[in-house]
């Protein structure tokens, strides 16, 4: 675009945001139809910042935006079947938006933002099915919390994502509602799981960002599989009301995008509280005013960050993985981070203590059913064994929780299973972890995310290994990140992953922006190039 029609565009959005409402509705209409030096922006690898920037600028509208994001979901989805419903009334919302700003409305934070949101996140306008086709007509009565939240701050719920059936696997996104997703780095590979489709979408550029959730594994897992930044936050400080539950006393959702700045900014108007979700109650006064505060390029110096080596050196990590992790940790000391190289912790013995996990899915799914009124399809879970419809991989799982209370809530059970804050076994893990941080002097502890390669998408369990995000954040509730530290045969993404101690999800977003600005390991998937022919393979990111 020449920079006298970029003049002309900022001058008559300048006079639609000073029209009257009625007036500036007409004339963006007449602009959306008369401009014909407008084209589809760049999207690959693009910002809120950038997006907001093209927006206000007037060198884009929010329509060009959602509509250059659903025509790459047109043209790519079937290489990795990564979204289960696209909004139908997407554009809808981007034109309602357009004419706010042109009648001078005060956009929000994720203004025109569009984005992904995983398959158990409930969605009034959208089939909500958790991965299980025995959903696959559920309509909820209203928004998640998280979702709601986004709608409220202006962003756009273009699709919905693709999960593993039930979020049982860490493995793999395989539902029984809409098959199986692919790793966008590489087709024959698994994306893991259960957030993959929010994964594999956003490092396609479907979305600019997109909302998963994580009970062991299931927004760092996938994050680190494909070059993406993803936060699993301290339990209470965000709600899981409206998330189709696994293990309510483990679950956290969250945002899973492709930088630090995103994920911070999305993450700033998500986290909270929230009475419908009553975990939250320990969150409260817990949030920072603006977590984007913390996004310091120079917020490694004077880090003390400790080596988990118990979740490096194990027989089964892959070389490859363990070298790119050893030039992170170079990295990272090059940045001006303080290495104490190893930080000696029993993970192992920790996870041996009784009562670790509480085997709660059916009880949690009870009280979702519940939820959704008379919409329900059923009260029980575990009928979905008799109704057939579930996958066959999943069918022990249900099985096995045939026997499991339905009716009373696992604190009350013989043996009792408490909830988090009372479950006496999680937090000594946790008190033990943050007593050894302290002696230690550390700020925060690193490991890979995976110590593995990701599996070949036809032998996902067979060649699972290396999650290392099961084990040490979903027991004792800390907040951990993951964030792209390189690429493993030059193709597939490997993940840093850095936990810190509760409450502490500032200082993460502070050490992951520093490293990430510092290193600048992401670059998008291959296969997926700008269709406008801009950008693509080795894209930048884009500010």
């Amino acid at each position: 675009m020449t920079n006298s029609v970029q003049r002309s565009r900022s001058a008559t959005a300048s006079r639609l945001r000073s029209a009257p409402p009625f007036l500036a509705s007409l004339l963006l209409v007449l602009l959306l139809g008369c401009d014909r030096s407008r084209v589809p922006p760049p999207v690959v690898e693009l910002t809120i910042a950038g997006l907001h920037e093209a927006l206000f600028s007037g060198r884009s509208t929010c329509r060009d935006i959602v509509q250059a994001h659903l025509d790459r979901i047109d043209a790519y989805e079937a290489r990795i079947n990564a979204i289960t419903v696209v909004n139908p009334a997407a554009l809808e919302r981007a034109d309602s938006l357009d004419a706010a700003l042109a009648a001078g409305t005060e956009p929000g934070p994720l203004f025109c933002v569009p984005m992904l949101v995983k398959d158990n996140f409930d969605t009034h306008d959208m089939v909500t099915t958790g991965g299980s086709v025995a959903l696959a007509e559920n309509l909820p009565p209203d928004d998640a919390f998280m979702v709601r939240r986004i709608r409220e701050a202006g962003a756009i719920v273009v699709a919905k994502t693709n999960m593993a059936e039930w979020a049982f696997s860490p493995r793999q996104s395989v539902s029984s509602s809409f098959d199986t997703t692919r790793n966008a780095y590489a087709l024959d590979r698994s994306p893991a799981g259960s957030s993959g489709g929010t994964a594999s979408g956003v490092a396609a550029a479907f979305g600019v960002i997109g909302l998963g959730s994580d009970t062991g594994n299931s927004i760092r897992g996938p994050s680190s599989r494909l070059a993406l930044v993803g936060i699993r936050s301290t339990i209470g400080l965000t709600s899981r009301d409206g998330v189709i539950p696994l293990s309510f006393d483990r679950d956290i959702a969250g945002p899973m995008g492709r930088t630090v700045e995103d994920v911070a900014r999305v993450f700033d108007v998500v986290a909270g509280h929230d009475p419908a979700d009553p975990y939250t109650e320990a969150g409260r006064g817990r949030r920072e005013d603006d977590y984007s505060r913390f996004l310091d390029a120079r917020g490694l110096e004077g880090a003390r960050l400790g080596v988990l080596r118990a979740l490096v050196d194990t027989e089964d990590a892959d070389p490859q993985v363990i070298g790119v992790f050893e030039d992170a940790l170079d990295e990272l000391a090059g940045l001006g981070a303080e290495i104490v190289d190893p930080f000696d912790f029993d993970v192992a013995a920790q996870l041996e203590r009784e009562g670790m996990f509480c085997r709660r899915f059916r009880y949690d799914m009870r009280l979702y059913l519940e939820s959704l009124g008379d919409r329900a399809p059923f009260t029980d879970v575990v009928e979905v064994l008799d109704r057939g419809e579930h996958s066959d991989h999943v069918e022990g799982i249900l099985e096995s929780y045939g026997d499991a209370p339905l009716e009373t809530a696992p604190a009350e059970w013989d043996p009792p299973c408490p909830d988090f804050q009372e479950n006496r076994s999680r937090q000594q893990y946790l008190n033990e972890l943050v007593r050894a941080m302290d002696e230690a002097g550390l700020d925060a502890v690193l490991y890979p995310t995976w110590t593995g390669p990701p599996a070949r998408i036809d032998r996902a369990r067979e060649e699972y290994g290396g999650d290392n995000s099961q084990r040490v954040a979903p027991a004792t509730g800390m907040p951990a990140i993951t964030v792209p530290m390189g690429f493993t045969e030059g193709v597939h993404p490997a993940g840093l992953q850095i936990l810190g101690r509760p409450w502490s999800e500032g200082s993460l977003f502070r050490y992951a922006f520093a490293y990430e600005r510092g290193t600048r390991h992401r670059r998008p998937p291959p296969g997926f190039p700008e269709l406008g022919g801009e950008g693509g393979e080795n894209a930048p990111l884009r500010d």
